[in-house]
């Protein structure tokens, strides 16, 4: 290996003659540290890696199999797999702001556009707004400067909080565990359980196989937000404050 890079939610892992193998994990795609020459017994062993100190392996479980692993030759065909979004970290307020208002869009689907920021999936778009105690429908044509400020701010601190928790627990041990729901979350994966801030539950929204966590009582201003299946179920009975929810929660309980 002579180089390693990130291209967006990709892993690039350069070799010689110009070669780039390229990485992408998807939901269930996981990378194992194994003794050189692992073999890949059993249909979740996909690929092996065999570097001078051990194999790099690539596994995925479910039965979607969306992890993929391309080969590409050159810069210009590792740059084709890049969709284009902007580095927060490399951005200013302004071209941040300018970037996610091109198209009016929910907050959450900007956040979690690749062709608009770089590498921002679901779990970390939903810690990002509730630090910047934003909605996650809330739309981009209609945010003001304060919270724009806000959000560009909780972008950057969020994404920095987790990059060097990950980066320690990396230089312990190979990361083995990687998961998209972590105990010390704020929100994602939290449905039910106390808002760290207010102690209010966590609510959610479920959509094509994606869920959107969220505290109505630090984002929406108590307001509950619509989920399609359940909102189309109950129809007018649909709760769309805290309040109305707990009244609906206790003739059920």
């Amino acid at each position: 290996m002579r180089e390693l890079r990130r291209v967006g939610k990709r892993i690039a892992i350069g070799v010689e003659d110009d070669l780039w193998l390229v990485l992408h994990l998807m939901i269930a795609g996981r990378l194992h540290w194994r003794p050189r020459g692992a073999a890949l017994a059993g249909r979740r062993n996909l690929a092996a890696f065999d570097f001078p100190n051990g194999s790099l392996t690539l596994t995925e479980a479910g039965t979607q199999h969306r992890a993929s692993l391309h080969i590409l030759s050159g810069e210009a065909a590792l740059r084709s797999v890049d969709p284009g979004g902007i580095d927060v970290f490399a951005a200013s307020l302004d071209s941040f702001r300018s970037v996610l208002t091109a198209e009016n869009h929910t907050l959450k689907r900007a956040l979690t556009d690749p062709r608009l920021l770089s590498g921002i999936g679901n779990a970390y778009s939903d810690e990002i707004l509730h630090a910047a105690q934003l909605s996650p429908i809330a739309q981009t044509s209609k945010l003001t400067v304060e919270e724009w400020g806000r959000l560009f701010a909780a972008t950057r601190a969020t994404l920095t909080l987790w990059i060097e928790r990950l980066q320690a627990e990396a230089r312990a041990a190979f990361p083995e565990n990687v998961t998209a729901f972590r105990e010390d979350m704020a929100v994602h994966g939290r449905y039910g359980k106390p808002c760290p801030r207010c102690g209010e539950k966590i609510l959610r929204i479920r959509y094509a196989g994606n869920e959107t966590n969220y505290c109505a009582r630090c984002q929406t201003a108590g307001r509950v937000l619509a989920d399609r299946g359940l909102s189309r179920l109950l129809g007018s009975d649909w709760p769309r404050t805290l309040e109305e929810l707990e009244a609906l929660r206790a003739r059920h309980a």
